[in-house]
């Protein structure tokens, strides 16, 4: 294990994020607001730290795939730590009270978590708000990086995708072989979704300044607002379809854009089995929660209009809102939850455990219950046109259980710590674990009545859910630190 030089990878990705603060730094410039010492400070600390950590590193010594898992978590942990720096009362911002609040909002903001402990958002300033929904764009696009060169070797279900080429029917859209130039395609998608997302925003009625930041936490699925209202704010049909379709886009396979890209129709799209559910399941839980408010009365005066626009943002995980959807009656608050388990397509920046391991959990079930009727028989599991390996569905299986295991073991932590009741407390972990951010009861609107301890175990959920858990959890292993 080369600890020297992953600890010079994690500063060389350190200096490139310190460059980032001079995004927020030029707003408060351009809005001449007294942030912009708190974010040149930041700068240089960051910088320097990075700087320090760079020089660490020996030439001739290179990095090893299983050392990549150490630096994609430092990464994380350095980004949500050192992005702190700006809300942080360290640095005089002001906008928290002490630096569990400031990581809690950084490690949100880094994971497109979309939780936060900020009230009066309308009043903050602009770079500020700028700053929180750039960290969710930074997050969003880190993930689809992530997704390529380092959950492929952990072999967890689904993420086998990013091997050499797209699955199934866009199995002749070949990604770019090496890593880096695959990184560098996706990150052109996801700089062209964001622009066209910011330019519909402003065409439909937004400011620049909305339109921009709110591009940013759409394309990302993060759900950071510029308002406390979030999307509601703006009280448009336009914004809010805007708001759906770009949605719905982030929250597909990323190779499948690419596809659809190169070969110029959508024949991707319509031929991936998981695209087919995914959409399914927006479709039949959009009726479900309009087909429920039509029958409460009062509860909402367009049901058909909010069942849509809460369906798609709670489901991707994305978490933007236009009314208090916790409040709504009978079982829509639940079943909204719910279907953010699932989440989004894997190689897609939703969180939740992903569409693609929910159908294979599903057909594996499905093949047990021929296997009883059938003992001698050999049945396969296929996705579209090819054929699962039963290493992977073993994968699904075993990622499927230990994340109920951590579901379980933090939900009981959390309610040990704090004084929330079991839905707030259920919702909490659900939303943070799946990286939804909104949650039920008295994490609804906002985190910051928790204990500091709940703070940071919700900002450990955070971290588990965006890492895949797995990426995580092998840095514990004896056999991972064995040279």
């Amino acid at each position: 294990m080369h600890l020297n030089v992953i600890l010079g990878v994690t500063g060389t990705l350190l200096m490139l994020f310190s460059l980032t603060l001079l995004m927020p730094m030029l707003v408060a410039v351009i809005y001449l607001e007294d942030t912009v010492s708190t974010f040149a400070i930041a700068f240089a600390i960051t910088l320097a730290t990075g700087f320090v950590l760079w020089r660490l590193k020996r030439d001739g010594i290179e990095l090893r795939s299983r050392e990549g898992f150490l630096v994609t978590v430092l990464f994380y942990l350095g980004l949500g730590l050192f992005g702190a720096l700006p809300l942080s009362p360290l640095l005089g911002s002001g906008i928290t009270e002490n630096f569990t609040d400031a990581a809690f909002e950084s490690f949100s903001g880094i994971t497109t978590t979309g939780a936060t402990v900020l009230t009066g958002l309308d009043t903050l300033p602009r770079s500020i708000l700028f700053y929180r929904a750039q960290l969710q764009w930074l997050g969003g696009m880190g993930i689809i990086v992530l997704a390529v060169a380092i959950l492929p070797m952990l072999g967890i279900g689904g993420m086998q995708l990013y091997r050499a080429e797209a699955p199934g029917p866009v199995k002749d859209a070949k990604l770019k072989p090496r890593i880096t130039e695959t990184a560098k395609s996706l990150w052109y998608i996801y700089l062209g979704i964001t622009v066209a997302c910011a330019t519909s925003y402003a065409v439909a009625g937004m400011g620049v300044f909305d339109a921009i930041c709110h591009a940013f936490s759409t394309v990302a699925i993060g759900g950071f607002s510029t308002h406390d209202a979030s999307l509601g704010f703006f009280d448009s049909a336009a914004v809010e379809g805007v708001a759906i379709v770009f949605m719905v886009l982030a929250g597909i396979n990323f190779t499948l854009h690419f596809g659809v890209l190169q070969q110029r129709r959508l024949t991707p799209y319509i031929r991936d089995v998981e695209v087919r559910l995914y959409i399914a399941i927006l479709i039949v839980l959009t009726l479900g929660v309009a087909w429920i408010l039509q029958a409460h009365p009062g509860a909402s005066s367009n049901p058909m209009r909010d069942a849509v626009f809460q369906a798609v943002s709670i489901a991707t995980t994305t978490g933007f809102t236009t009314t208090n959807f916790s409040a709504w009656p009978s079982v829509i608050p639940f079943l909204l939850l719910f279907a953010a388990f699932a989440g989004g397509c894997a190689g897609s920046t939703a969180g939740g455990i992903k569409v693609y391991r929910v159908l294979l959990i599903f057909r594996q079930g499905l093949r047990e219950m021929r296997r009883l009727v059938h003992p001698n028989g050999i049945f396969h599991i296929k996705m579209g046109h090819q054929l699962v390996p039963d290493r992977v569905v073993d994968a699904v299986w075993g990622f499927f259980a230990v994340y109920l295991l951590f579901f379980i073991g933090l939900l009981c932590a959390l309610l040990a710590t704090s004084d929330l009741d079991f839905v707030s407390a259920f919702s909490a972990i659900g939303a943070c674990l799946n990286n939804l951010g909104p949650g039920l009861g008295d994490v609804a609107l906002s985190y910051q009545a928790l204990t500091t301890s709940s703070k940071w175990l919700l900002v450990t959920a955070m971290l588990l859910g965006r890492l895949e858990i797995f990426t995580l959890l092998v840095l514990l292993t004896p056999d991972y630190w064995r040279s």
